[in-house]
């Protein structure tokens, strides 16, 4: 029977209708199906009106005819069908994909994936460079059967433990159980990572229109050095509230900024959520500007505590566990979540990004900016410190402490940030003092003067190099330093002219001795640039309280007698007087010389900004090492009597020996031995005759 053209009309209709829908088993039997139906060729015409082979169409017909199993779902062919997969055809790809992707111990250590990203197209490259072809997504499909999967590092290992680490978490633990069944707050403080400001790149994406992304700067490096404008944020998470504080400062994270935060967080939510508190419980990390080793974190918590009147007990973590404080999982998270993608382009960005801040559990965040300056490089002396009303617990005094504003002393309470400023210019008005300087107010005054333009070029080039160039904020915009310039010229005079140490000042100003060395360090190269010289005086102090007793009373400190005098009498050197100074003379450049040099070689490298540099005489001086090898080669007395003439230890006297030695020998100095060898400094001075 012919077909007819209306019904292979009506064929391909059906076809166009249905086929879309059906798998490739499922049209291969429909097609079949209508070509039985259509008799005598109705293969071929099926198959052109449907667009497929007819051998397709033939094989459905076959299938039919031979009356099969019908296949279980899902299943397009019948068990056995297709092509083999590749670890069938080739058992060997397997073990050789193992071997790159398994630890380097088990695998080849000559392999070139041993050093590079082990990603699915370099792993096929590398066994397609074997002889085996294998797709990456074939690899991908391997590594899955075998157990493999996509993974980052792992942050597990801390490193040696502190022995007491179970314990302190357990004090810890202990200390929080309490503070809560009474009623008192308890907090964990930390700082977050600080921020720079501006259109840079931050980690995480957000949803936004398709095609339009927040265009950030693609370099950083424009958005660094000391004018760039950046956020601190310094956070408060109190525990039993769930509800967290961040106090964002612009200037530096300082102990002083800590504590700051944490009397902010006290005046804005803590004696609202606490009005009966008695007590506050604060859980630190050990280092940062909460560190248990800082004075002025204790000092400006003692000061809080007589404000608030709060006995403020702090449990510090043992070093290496500060993930273990709550504050970084319970408020630092979710801060850094929800600003994902998100550039901090400005303070009020940052402040109301965090205070938006809100969990499902019920977190909620307060923030507030803090534009006060917090400078670096305040301390406390160790006078002031010792006045503290601290007191150490039994379980590790050192991390856990209290701090009761009851047993303040009444006629010295604690110093708070903003009397420093006087302290430090009482000290300064003190050391200003014409006995210490050298100088009149005038003068020195004058000399502030002439190093002033100096001053300032120097800190417009350092600033310079620190930024990368320019200035982008006006000049002063940025934070202040403790010291001015003419306060820099001061102490470097006082120090040059070997009043005190840089301890002593440290402790005299409340600076850190690191500023102090750093300031004489930068002052003194401009003074011996402008050939300003700065003689030294015979008074020493080694504590500031005889510094500040000379001042107020004229107490001057006893000092060591110095014996080269008498040992330079011409019966124990074999020489007059006058040759003795002459030798000295020739011998002291090259001993200093040598000495330097040995110092270069034993530290490495040049001097450290802030080293001393040799202003100080030491406990021997250069003429005095002299003498005493002098005396040691005309053999008048052992390396013990000169050790007790000289008020130094007997590994002094060797090494002074030893270092000398040379210096003579170049001089061709060749004594003839003393005919009498002394065994005792007193046996020595009784045989010297007045001269």
């Amino acid at each position: 029977m012919a077909i007819l053209p209306g019904d292979l009309d009506q064929l391909a209709l059906k076809f166009e209708v249905v086929l879309p829908h059906l798998n490739e088993r499922q049209r291969r039997l429909l097609m079949a199906a209508e070509a039985r139906l259509l008799g005598h060729g109705g293969v071929r015409a099926v198959a052109r009106v449907a667009g497929v082979s007819e051998s397709t169409v033939r094989k459905g017909v076959f299938e039919l005819e031979d009356g099969g199993d019908v296949l279980p779902d899902g299943r397009v062919r019948r068990e056995g069908g297709g092509r083999k997969s590749v670890e069938e055809q080739d058992p060997r790809v397997l073990p050789a994909l193992l071997a790159l992707v398994e630890p380097d111990e088990r695998g080849d250590p000559e392999s070139p994936l041993r050093w590079t990203t082990k990603s699915l197209r370099r792993l096929a490259e590398e066994l397609a460079r074997r002889g085996y072809r294998v797709s990456p997504p074939t690899v991908g499909r391997l590594l899955r059967e075998n157990g493999f999967s996509l993974q980052g590092n792992a942050k597990t290992l801390e490193g040696k433990q502190h022995p007491e680490r179970d314990a302190q978490f357990r004090y810890i633990n202990e200390q929080v159980k309490d503070h809560q069944a009474a009623g008192d707050p308890v907090i964990s403080v930390d700082t977050k990572k600080r921020e720079q400001l501006g259109r840079l790149p931050n980690p995480g994406r957000e949803w936004r229109p398709k095609g339009d992304p927040i265009e950030v700067e693609d370099h950083s490096f424009f958005f660094s050095g000391p004018d760039v404008e950046q956020a601190i944020p310094y956070g408060i998470y109190d525990i039993s509230a769930n509800a967290g504080w961040v106090n964002v400062g612009i200037d530096h994270d300082t102990s002083t900024f800590a504590v700051a935060s944490i009397r902010r967080w006290w005046q804005a939510r803590g004696r609202l959520d606490y009005p009966d508190a008695s007590q506050l419980l604060i859980t630190a990390d050990a280092g940062g500007s909460n560190g248990y080793r800082f004075r002025v974190w204790k000092a400006e918590l003692a000061a809080l505590a007589a404000e608030t009147g709060l006995a403020i007990t702090v449990c510090h973590f043992p070093p290496g566990t500060s993930k273990w404080n709550k504050i970084e999982h319970r408020l630092f998270s979710h801060i850094t979540m929800n600003w994902r993608g998100r550039p901090l382009t400005s303070h009020q960005v940052v402040v109301n990004t965090i205070a938006s801040t809100r969990t499902r559990t019920g977190l909620r965040v307060d923030a507030e900016l803090d534009t006060a300056s917090y400078p670096l490089g305040v301390t406390v002396s160790k006078a002031r410190f010792a006045e503290l009303p601290i007191h150490a617990h039994p379980t590790h005094g050192s991390w856990n402490y209290t701090i009761h504003p009851a047993l303040a002393a009444a006629d010295r309470p604690p110093v708070v940030g903003t009397d420093r400023a006087q302290i430090r210019a009482a000290a300064l008005r003190a050391l200003a003092d014409s006995r210490l300087t050298g100088m009149t107010e005038a003068q020195l005054d004058d000399l502030a003067r002439r190093l002033a333009t100096a001053q300032a070029a120097r800190a417009e080039q350092r600033t310079f190099h620190q930024r990368g160039g320019e200035r982008r904020r006006a000049k002063g915009a940025g934070s202040h330093s403790l010291l001015s310039d003419a306060d820099r010229v001061l102490i470097t005079v006082v120090y040059l002219r070997q009043i005190c140490s840089q301890k002593v000042l440290s402790d005299m100003l409340e600076v850190s001795d690191f500023t102090i060395g750093y300031w004489i360090a930068e002052t003194r190269k401009l003074l011996t640039e402008h050939q300003v010289t700065v003689p030294a005086t015979t008074v020493r102090f080694t504590t500031a309280e005889q510094l500040r007793s000379f001042l107020d009373n004229d107490d001057v400190p006893a000092q060591r007698p110095r014996i080269s005098e008498t040992l330079s009498h011409p019966a124990l050197t074999g020489m007059s007087r006058e040759e003795l100074r002459q030798m000295i003379e020739r011998l002291t450049p090259l001993q200093a010389a040598r000495l330097e040099r040995l110092r270069y070689q034993r530290r490495g490298g040049e001097r450290l900004p802030g080293a001393r540099g040799g202003i100080f005489q030491q406990k021997i001086t250069d003429a005095e090492r002299i003498l005493a090898a002098i005396l040691y080669q005309r053999k008048v007395c052992t390396r013990q009597v000169l050790s007790e003439l000289f008020e130094v230890s007997p590994r002094t006297i060797g090494n002074t020996l030893i270092e000398t030695r040379p210096l003579l020998e170049h001089d061709a100095y060749n004594p003839a031995p003393a005919p009498t060898r002394h065994r005792t400094a007193a046996a020595l001075l009784a045989s010297i005759s007045p001269c």
